[in-house]
């Protein structure tokens, strides 16, 4: 009867416990998704201008591609409502460089493999914390290489998805992962 009086009161208390721990770490300021994105509990919306390129080599298609990208990252990654219009984390930019060059010389001057590059540079503001540590004014830059046995226009989409996925990862990391 002793033991049983023991367990109940041991019981009680670790069942006390946990609720108080429970209850401290749920009051944190900053929520955390899967994706590893800590966003301030306050930000409730995202907004996404549109992506300029003013690039000297136009792809007509990038500009749109790189907007749309941005934006399912942030819908499929968080909980955050995409608005037209300025959100609570906003996001403007432009695309200031898509160039091919060759790489990878081979000794009769050709070129093994040439390397198409894109860099845009990008504003993130977050309107809820407006001292925050975490606004940044940046420029990112990828690139993916492709045999010089192909032309440019024949690899372009595959290049491009992948190198903007690629940006899209970096904005997002920057913006909202704060490892």
């Amino acid at each position: 009867m002793i033991l049983i009086s023991k367990y109940i009161k041991n019981t009680g208390f670790l069942l006390l416990l946990f609720v108080v721990l429970l209850s401290v770490f749920t009051s944190c300021s900053i929520k955390y998704s899967l994706s590893g994105a800590s966003i301030p509990p306050e930000a409730k919306t995202v907004s996404v201008q549109y992506f300029e390129n003013n690039a000297k080599l136009k792809n007509p298609l990038l500009s749109q591609q790189l907007t749309d990208a941005i934006k399912d990252k942030f819908v499929s990654q968080t909980d955050l409502n995409i608005v037209n219009g300025y959100g609570d984390l906003d996001f403007e930019g432009e695309i200031i460089d898509y160039s091919t060059k060759p790489m990878a010389i081979q000794g009769n001057d050709v070129a093994a493999l040439n390397r198409l590059t894109i860099t845009i540079r990008v504003k993130y503001t977050n309107s809820k914390d407006p001292d925050s540590k975490y606004d940044f004014d940046k420029t990112f830059s990828r690139y993916e290489d492709y045999d010089s046995n192909f032309d440019l226009s024949q690899v372009e989409n595959e290049l491009t998805e992948k190198i903007i996925e690629q940006l899209v990862q970096d904005i997002f990391n920057e913006s909202v992962v704060n490892w």
